[in-house]
């Protein structure tokens, strides 16, 4: 299925992907406590942005981002930079493939980077003797994926054009 052809979009704003960038990071900082199925919005919003802007925003981005929750959760220094830079580098080998698929098929190529970033932040935390937790903490990246379709109307909502060209409009 193909992207709907009726929509030109505008090139993406910087200072626009930085927000939503900050707002991904914002909303994982909040204090949801240890509720399993809380979705990654930073990893929402990153792969989102590798998809539709890869060469605005890269591993080098995701690394820094997952530095910084990493010293905001006081995990193990590397370790969700590592699964934000994998997740990142999987959104951006794919990014050509995704668009040209519908909402459901969309979300279905999404869930298993989000999977695979999820399972390799499991593994670093039980190589320190941290332990494994419950399959429950998996729910997160099917919740997150659950969210592409929103992420998608709203973070593409900036750039998109008017299908109907208005003389009074300068776009």
């Amino acid at each position: 299925m193909r992207p709907d052809p009726e929509y030109l979009l505008l090139p993406a704003n910087r200072a626009f992907i930085a927000f939503s960038l900050v707002c991904g990071f914002i909303l994982n900082l909040l204090p949801w406590g240890r509720i399993d199925w809380v979705p990654d919005f930073l990893a929402l919003v990153l792969v989102f942005w590798n998809i539709h802007q890869p060469r605005k925003v890269g591993i080098g981005i995701a690394f820094l981002f997952g530095l910084l929750t990493d010293v905001h959760d006081a995990a193990l220094l590397g370790e969700h930079a590592l699964a934000y830079s994998l997740l990142s580098y999987g959104a951006i080998s794919m990014h050509r493939r995704v668009p040209w698929f519908g909402p459901l098929g969309k979300m279905l190529h999404v869930l298993p980077l989000l999977l695979v970033a999820q399972v390799l932040a499991i593994l670093v935390r039980a190589a320190v003797g941290s332990g494994l937790p419950g399959w429950g903490v998996l729910l997160s990246s099917f919740t997150t994926a659950l969210l592409w379709p929103l992420a998608e109307l709203l973070l593409l909502a900036p750039q998109r054009r008017a299908i109907e060209r208005d003389e009074n409009r300068p776009l």
